[in-house]
């Protein structure tokens, strides 16, 4: 079962998603988020972080 709080928040009146969504995917496919990379689990579409410093 989903747990809805985890992927939407509330600001004001709206709602907002709190996960990254998939590019290829589209609206309901959240990317999961790893140390150092977004990956979809539907269509393994990875996305590098970049900028941080990992020890």
């Amino acid at each position: 079962m989903t747990q809805a709080h985890k992927y939407y928040k509330i600001e004001g009146d709206k709602i907002v998603r709190v996960k990254k969504v998939c590019e290829r995917c589209g609206g309901a496919t959240y990317m999961a988020e790893h140390k150092d990379r977004w990956t979809c689990g539907k269509c393994g579409f990875t996305q590098y972080k970049r900028g941080r410093k990992f020890s």
